[in-house]
């Protein structure tokens, strides 16, 4: 989604993207060496709320390790607020993202540069407007990348796996692809995937998918269960949704040649997400940080 021209923290400073200043020869532009997070603020009555910000951030920081650096967290967190008045945004994507740089292109990476960057942009759903309607799901000729390869965490390089996945699918008339792993369902390019079927619903699990934050909530917030599940049960199916950060709960309505309706566990659950993370219903009122109360008088 494109965004207009807006300010972000970049290294400690405002900056605006129009003259961002990133050297062209850090090593994550040509190696994909960098960490990253998806995060969503929701306008509420007490203002602007950044959902689970700690979560995300531990799985930031998580996958930084593995690089051998750690990113400084209270800063990130603490140029979040000021970028959401500045920009003028209550409902917004947050982009945190950790990057190695150093004008080198070396393989090692342990004394390489760590740059650090936040961007609070207007969003919707990387999927589209119509994607709340219910979305055309196809299953991939691409794998997965392995957790034996690769951390399933948010690292830069390995959503080049997603792109293509997305990609194929897209040029097939589908909105997204599904990873399988023979007879194993994995997840979607960029979503955790959940399913009904006789009033029970499931969320699917597997070594190799991102053990999605919004994943986790909806487990807590349902009581769904989570396995390992194959196609076969997928596609027999009663109702199929994805769900992310971007995507929230979003619904499946076509599994390959199969349509599926929109469910009442699908809808329910969609309602009750969006009450929970704008503030109406406070039973989990804790995954909500308030980054700025509403001005006096404020609508």
């Amino acid at each position: 989604m494109s965004a207009p021209n807006l300010t972000l923290w970049l290294d400690g400073e405002l900056r605006s993207t129009a003259n961002p200043q990133v050297n062209l020869l850090d090593q994550a532009l040509h190696y994909g060496s960098g960490v990253f997070e998806g995060i969503r603020a929701y306008d509420t009555a007490h203002g602007p709320a950044i959902f689970r910000l700690p979560e995300h951030m531990d799985r930031l920081q998580r996958g930084l390790a593995h690089f051998g650096h750690q990113a400084d967290l209270e800063a990130m967190c603490a140029a979040m607020p000021g970028l959401l008045a500045t920009n003028g945004l209550s409902d917004a994507y947050l982009r945190p993202i950790a990057w190695l740089g150093g004008n080198g292109l070396s393989l090692d990476v342990e004394h390489m540069q760590l740059r650090q960057c936040v961007a609070a942009l207007p969003w919707t759903s990387h999927l589209g407007e119509t994607a709340k309607a219910g979305l055309k799901l196809m299953t991939s000729s691409y794998r997965r990348n392995s957790s034996d390869s690769m951390p399933p965490l948010k690292m830069c390089g390995g959503y080049v796996n997603s792109l293509l996945a997305k990609l194929e699918a897209t040029r097939k008339g589908y909105d997204e692809a599904l990873f399988l792993d023979g007879k194993w369902v994995c997840e979607a390019s960029a979503e955790n995937v959940f399913f009904a079927k006789d009033g029970k619903l499931t969320a699917i699990t597997h070594k190799d998918m991102l053990p999605g934050i919004t994943r986790d909530s909806l487990i807590a917030i349902s009581g769904a269960e989570s396995r390992a599940a194959t196609f076969a049960e997928l596609y027999d199916a009663d109702e199929i949704f994805l769900c992310g950060t971007s995507a929230e709960v979003t619904p499946v309505t076509l599994l390959d040649d199969r349509e599926l309706p929109i469910g009442p566990i699908t809808k329910a659950l969609a309602a009750t997400y969006q009450d929970i993370v704008h503030g109406r219903d406070t039973t989990f009122a804790h995954w909500l940080t308030l980054a700025g109360e509403k001005r006096r008088g404020a609508a």
